[in-house]
């Protein structure tokens, strides 16, 4: 070993622990050590971030990392920090820094502490920072997701186009930059706005044979298909993505209210919260995050085992990068999309607004999506020839890694209604969009179609055979070979090439692929039992639940209908319950209650089932968050604040009676309700004692009852507000 490649070798093994190098890691480092412009595409998880963190830690002066998340940015330099006596060996600076912190920073630069010293770009285009680095040693400066320079990336950032100036601003330094995606073309565009055509270039291979790629078709039901999912995933990390906060609010309510530990992470979330979140993943304390794309960049969690796609991503490239995020040590990762061609019309529509530069280009990235999605092909070998990548789909690593590999899909000959879309869109002057072209097809007249007289053509409804999903699914078929394109000025008008025109002229095979039906289980089967059913009770279970329920009371020492009421006992004689999370899909049980009473209910439901030779509903029982969830929310949100009862009742059109219905739901649910200030201003201290070793005391918590021992010295609504108070506080 010469003595360069020995003291990698001992240094790698001095700050990180490793006996050796991960793939490209040393010619990239070498590069680095020996000051040559370098540029690393390394696809997530194949150590793009040790490339430029040893050379920096191994020089003298500082290196400047420049990355666009300050998430991303903390993570690593925690990490750094640990592997140092020093605290400051690595720092941040950006908008979240106070003075004091600042002044802190440039103290341990100017020492020589500091070998990493990362930052956003729009805090290196500040003159203060720039004119305390140009005094500085800069040892080199890294450009981390540097795809973000390509207006042909996925996440493209003009501050960023800057970043060239502003360098040779800084100092005369060598310049790495790094990215997990970059086709081609967003190569080049990177190479030449950094001025540096000459860099030595280092491209890891993008096949990550582990993961299997899968993508299926979204319905209503996607949100059942999703819980089904990540059940038989039960204990598994795993990540959903969503392009909407909202969506990422509802997904992670609904996983919630299923028994599911799953937590929300977007930008709409304040700072503090989002880091809370992120950490708990890492640690492990929740199992699923559900979030926009801010979340995963640099979060160096080995054990993803599943990426959800909610909604497909705006390009290949994103796809790619939050795919990517699964299985980064070896392990399992399943990738599942789920795809809806409407998804892709949406975000068609959204870049409609858009200058037409953009248009071209965010309409081309979403074709290549379209593509990936309604592909036939090995999608392993889509996506590595999409990053210019061969690759051998009978024989490469994880050549059956995908569902188009081991399910392939049906096709069947079109070509003869191939012509008949050529046709029409050639006889319509090259002017209608998808709609019209579909409607002339299936013989649809509207107002455009007869202000052109087209249902006056002979072709008009010359595909009226099929219908029009059909024919929209042919079309989009189309559109990714070179026969059709959509015309981005006059936004979404379909036109022939000359290559369709041929087609016309001397069709040849084209074979149409089908859908994928997936029947692994019937949608319709799965159950919405939020409700109590009304199928007849098992009484001799029911009676055994109540003895149970008696005894656990006593133990506890509260009343019997605190533990769990009657309906909740009714219910988990038809569900017969054998989990605390089953436990908690029973009406009336919520997760906190499942989790402090459930244990001593399940185990007898076990038994007795297993006595009986009961065969328990073995289907999915999903629990829908209802139209009412958002008010549940509200209303604990608001008592908290100490919102007056009557005004929180008003802002939501409630009369007072159903406001209270709401919160009995509520605790007898299990969750807490903080109701005591309102409570103070009605009923005096002595008073509301009284009502409480009354209920503490009683056999049942039925409110005629206590309207009776109390001889009418309190109305309704005050018990029933007492009642929340008592069952919150006693039994939550």
């Amino acid at each position: 070993m010469n003595p360069v490649k020995n003291d990698l070798h001992v240094a790698l093994k001095k700050y990180f622990g490793f006996d050796s190098f991960k793939g490209l890691q040393e010619p990239v480092i070498e590069s680095i050590l020996s000051r040559k412009n370098t540029f690393v595409i390394m696809p997530t998880g194949g150590g793009k971030s040790l490339c430029y963190q040893l050379p920096a830690l191994m020089q003298e002066g500082t290196a400047i990392v420049v990355s666009p998340l300050i998430a991303l940015m903390k993570n690593q330099v925690d990490a750094i920090r640990g592997l140092s006596t020093e605290r400051g060996v690595a720092h941040v600076l950006n908008s979240s820094l106070n003075k004091t912190q600042i002044a802190e920073v440039k103290n341990d630069i100017e020492r020589g502490v500091t070998k990493l010293l990362y930052v956003a770009p729009e805090s290196l285009i500040k003159e203060e920072y720039v004119e305390f680095l140009q005094r500085q040693k800069i040892s080199f400066l890294a450009i981390d997701e540097a795809h973000c320079i390509s207006e042909w990336g996925h996440d493209f950032r003009p501050e960023y186009r800057n970043l060239k100036n502003i360098i040779d601003k800084i100092a005369d330094v060598p310049i790495i930059g790094l990215t997990a995606t970059a086709t081609p073309k967003v190569e080049l565009d990177i190479l030449k706005n950094l001025k540096m055509p000459d860099a030595n270039r280092f491209k890891a291979s993008f096949n990550r044979p582990n993961l299997f790629y899968e993508v299926r078709p979204k319905t209503k039901e996607v949100n059942k298909d999703i819980i089904r999912f990540v059940r038989k995933n039960k204990g598994k990390s795993g990540i959903i993505y969503c392009l909407s906060r909202k969506k990422v609010e509802e997904i992670a309510e609904v996983l919630q209210v299923n028994g599911i530990n799953a937590l929300p992470y977007h930008a709409g979330l304040d700072g503090k919260k989002r880091a809370r979140h992120q950490d708990m993943f890492l640690m492990e304390e929740v199992d699923v995050i559900v979030a926009t794309i801010a979340f995963g960049m640099g979060i160096d969690k080995p054990d993803v085992r599943f990426v959800i796609h909610h909604d497909m991503p705006k390009s290949l490239e994103s796809y790619y990068q939050e795919t990517g995020r699964a299985g980064r040590d070896g392990g399992e990762g399943h990738c599942l999309a789920f795809y809806a061609y409407k998804d892709i019309e949406k975000l068609e529509k959204f870049l409609s607004g858009k200058p037409v530069s953009e248009q071209e280009i965010g309409n081309a990235l979403l074709q290549e999506v379209v593509a990936f999605a309604e592909t036939s092909m090995s999608r392993r070998k889509f996506l590595l020839n999409y990053f210019g990548e061969e690759f051998d789909e009978v024989n490469g690593d994880g050549a059956d890694m995908d569902d188009n590999t081991r399910n392939p899909k049906p096709k069947k000959e079109a070509k003869e209604d191939v012509v008949k879309v050529l046709q029409v869109i050639r006889d319509t002057n090259q002017e209608f969009k998808a709609k019209e072209v579909i409607n002339t097809l299936v013989g649809n007249s509207n107002a455009l179609i007869k202000s052109r007289r087209i249902d006056e053509k002979p072709f008009f409804g010359i595909g009226k055979d099929k219908d029009a999903n059909y024919w929209m699914a042919l079309i989009r078929q189309i559109l990714v070979t070179p026969m059709l394109h959509k015309e981005i000025e006059q936004y979404g008008v379909l036109k022939i090439t000359e290559e369709g025109l041929k087609f016309i002229d001397n069709p040849s095979s084209f074979m149409m692929t089908e859908d994928h039906v997936y029947s692994e289980e019937k949608i319709d089967d799965i159950v919405d039992n939020t409700k109590g059913s009304g199928n007849a009770t098992d009484e001799v279970l029911f009676r055994m639940l109540k003895d149970l329920r008696k005894k656990v009371g006593k133990k506890k020492g509260v009343p019997p209908f605190v533990i769990f009421q009657d309906p909740s006992l009714e219910d988990m004689t038809l569900k017969y319950p054998i989990t605390i999370q089953e436990l908690s899909n029973v009406h009336g049980v919520g997760e906190g209650k499942a989790k402090k009473y459930g244990k001593d209910f399940v185990d007898l439901i076990a038994r007795y089932v297993e006595e009986n030779e009961i065969e328990r509903p073995d289907d999915i029982i999903i629990k829908s968050t209802g139209s009412n969830s958002a008010l549940k929310l509200f209303i604990i949100q608001n008592t908290d604040k100490k919102i007056p009862l009557i005004d929180i009742a008003k802002s939501k059109g409630l009369t007072m009676e159903e406001l209270i219905d709401e919160m009995e739901s509520i605790v007898y649910s299990g969750t807490k309700l903080n109701i005591g200030y309102c409570i103070n201003e009605m009923i005096d201290e002595e008073a509301q004692e009284d009502i409480f070793e009354y209920f503490m005391e009683a056999e049942s918590d039925k409110i005629d009852l206590a309207l009776e021992e109390f001889e009418g010295e309190f109305d309704i609504e005050e018990l029933r507000l007492m009642r929340i108070k008592f069952i919150s506080e006693v039994g939550n």
